[in-house]
């Protein structure tokens, strides 16, 4: 069945967008199942925000230091520093399958 350019409404600025047929082509060899929910201003806007890694100066909950971590802490709950992190969740090895 071949593809025709479809209108689809924006879940940020509920704005309508076209969503081509060339793109639902691509979306299919991709594998992709969901169709675009965002307009090309919104997705911009959204992918300029991604480089910013949040940063929130914490006491680690362990060992006392001062340190930051990269999310915002709920609270109530303990936040550590790196190394106390390392301590509890040690990381396994990656083995490579020859």
């Amino acid at each position: 069945m071949p593809f025709v350019d479809r209108d689809v409404l924006c879940v940020d600025c509920a704005a309508m967008f076209v969503f081509s047929a060339g793109e639902q082509e691509f979306f299919q060899g991709k594998g992709f199942v969901y169709e675009p929910k965002h307009c090309k201003q919104c997705k911009a806007k959204r992918e300029d925000g991604e480089g910013r890694r949040i940063e929130t100066h914490v006491i680690c909950s362990e060992c006392g230091i001062n340190t930051t971590v990269p999310f915002k802490p709920t609270e109530g709950r303990p936040v550590l520093c790196r190394t106390c992190f390392g301590k509890i969740r040690p990381r396994t090895p990656v083995t490579v399958a020859a």
